[in-house]
């Protein structure tokens, strides 16, 4: 009961998945329950408020949380975002996949991506809008299906790093790391800029001074056999490479019907010490 008075459902028509509270399959700690995703291809969102946060100097921003993917994971995300007091406007159950966020953290795999996110939403002080920056080097997720401390820590200096049960797996700063940059670049192709007339995008042409030489082949191939290389002496066109080894004998054990029917492993043709085969000059 204590655990709704604090947790609450999007009511968007997008999350049709309702978490439940339950013990893990596999129990650490006994009597410990978590939020459980209990139906698969369906999306799932839930919030909860927090004291508000005041920056300290010299003291680094830390979110941690645990996740178990106890029945695996195919493609989905098991992510959380952290969104500041004007995201939901204190409406939690209004909030929905692009309602604005400050931090989206966590692992996520489907098809191609297997990653651990970190995204930042960060508003420009020129500009005012809001742009998202993401995380370029993202470690992989775990992929057994065990109880994992997924941290990530944002230091006063803007650097940051990314942790997976306690051990650091990536970092990075603020300020190089992410794409596209938080700080725009000093220089940009110049929008008003425009593409001479008379410009040619082909660095090099064809010399108009050069002709076809007079003894030009346009019909002849451009390699041919060797003439003067002959077929070595103790060559065996039409033996296999491979046969039978003739020393193997079935084993006493062997069961036709359990087993199928025997065969003798392949071992090199000795009749090919110098070669077997259609035999071809080099060229």
């Amino acid at each position: 009961g204590d655990v709704w008075s604090r947790w609450s459902h999007s009511k968007q028509e997008k999350y049709t998945g309702k978490f439940t509270v339950e013990k893990r399959k596999l129990e650490a700690l006994v009597g410990d329950v978590g939020l459980v995703v209990p139906e698969e291809a369906k999306h799932y969102g839930i919030s909860s408020t927090f004291a508000p946060i005041v920056g300290k100097k010299e003291v680094p921003f830390v979110v941690q949380y645990e996740v178990k993917l106890q029945d695996g994971l195919s493609c989905g995300g098991a992510y959380m975002k952290l969104f500041d007091s004007h995201g939901v406007d204190g409406k939690l159950e209004e909030f929905k996949d692009d309602t604005r966020f400050v931090i989206m953290f966590g692992p996520d795999r489907c098809g191609a991506t297997d990653k651990v996110h970190f995204i930042l939403q960060h508003r420009s002080p020129k500009t005012g809008v809001w742009q998202e920056k993401h995380f370029k080097d993202t470690p992989s997720a775990p992929k057994d299906n065990l109880s994992h401390l997924y941290g990530l820590i944002i230091n006063p200096d803007n650097s940051f790093e990314i942790h997976i049960d306690g051990e650091k797996k990536a970092s990075g700063n603020l300020m190089s790391s992410m794409e596209p940059p938080i700080n725009p670049l000093k220089d940009i192709d110049d929008p008003a800029d425009k593409k001479p007339e008379d410009w040619v995008d082909e660095a090099k042409m064809d010399d108009p001074t050069s002709s076809k030489p007079d003894v030009w082949d346009e019909d002849a191939p451009m390699m041919i056999p060797d003439a003067k290389v002959s077929k070595p002496e103790g060559w065996v066109d039409d033996a296999p490479k491979k046969l039978a080894d003739p020393s193997a004998k079935k084993p006493e054990d062997w069961d036709d019907d359990e087993d199928g029917e025997w065969e003798a492993p392949m071992v090199d043709n000795p009749a090919c010490k110098i070669g077997c085969g259609t035999w071809e000059a080099p060229r």
